[in-house]
């Protein structure tokens, strides 16, 4: 890339973390400055978005400025905050993402956020993260920690199903660009929530927090997130995949020995029945 170039895509970055979605060049700037550069998600993007610039990387979480969402509790400051996706230029614009948003569910007050990567189609459905195959699973694996659905709180770091050609019920990890023009909410979400752990379900959740690194040398441990715990698991989609390959009783054991982790950092009773969960018989 050329400085040039580079100094644009800084300058676009920083404009973008203001939360300003436009800025005005003369015909033909952008095409000098910057170089044709096509993101590269795990299933090709809509024939239209391939042929878009070069989009700037996932910036740190720690120079993405935050929002200020209305009201006076929780919930009216997470309500002010998904009135604000409904129309957010910074997504919206990249012209990569469906038009449905997908905001969050659960308490506002929780103690325990999890973060997973991005809707899918029964997610775009039913406007609610986690309400698919993967969503049940994780439903069960908050059940044997003794939670339901409505004591945690649940979001994704993208707010829009990523979109593909013939798109149907098939579904993508989002891109680096599509993080990051969600990223302000979900910063946001746990300033509010002020959350005592988070969880982040996949490498997609947890890069977007900019924690590097694949989840097997990730997982197991706590990371420090702007000062909260963070727990880096497997996604419950995963533990679908193994489950059809081999059972997934390796997966769900790893999977529940983190969440083990996070129930004690927590202080929740922990029955022998439950620490024996998904061993080698």
């Amino acid at each position: 890339m050329s400085a040039a170039a580079a100094l644009l895509r800084d300058h676009l970055l920083h404009r973008l973390s203001k939360g300003e979605t436009h800025v005005l060049l003369r015909p033909g700037v952008f095409g000098r400055a910057a170089e044709p550069k096509r993101p590269e998600p795990k299933v090709e993007a809509p024939a239209a978005a391939r042929e878009v610039l070069e989009r700037p990387s996932l910036p740190a979480p720690t120079r993405v400025s935050q929002l200020t969402p209305t009201g006076s509790t929780n919930a009216e400051k997470i309500a002010s905050l998904a009135a604000m996706a409904e129309s957010w230029e910074a997504a919206r614009q990249l012209g990569t993402l469906r038009q449905t948003m997908v905001f969050s569910v659960g308490d506002p007050n929780a103690k325990l956020m999890l973060i997973g990567e991005a809707p899918g189609v029964e997610e775009e459905r039913q406007r609610e993260p986690f309400v698919g195959p993967a969503g049940q699973k994780l439903t069960g694996i908050l059940k044997a920690m003794g939670l339901e659905r409505s004591q945690v709180y649940i979001s994704n770091i993208c707010k829009f199903r990523p979109a593909m050609d013939n798109q149907g019920s098939g579904n993508r990890a989002p891109t680096e660009p599509e993080m990051a023009s969600c990223l302000p909410f979900v910063l946001t979400e746990i300033d509010v929530i002020r959350p005592q752990i988070i969880v982040a379900l996949g490498a997609t959740a947890s890069k977007g927090l900019g924690i590097e690194g694949p989840v097997g040398r990730l997982r197991g441990k706590f990371h420090d997130f702007r000062g909260t715990p963070i727990m880096v698991t497997y996604h419950p989609s995963y533990i679908l995949r193994e489950e059809k390959m081999n059972g997934g009783m390796q997966a769900k054991r790893q999977v529940w020995e983190d969440m083990l982790q996070v129930m004690e950092r927590l202080s929740m009773p922990i029955s022998e029945k439950q620490r024996g969960f998904f061993k080698a018989k």
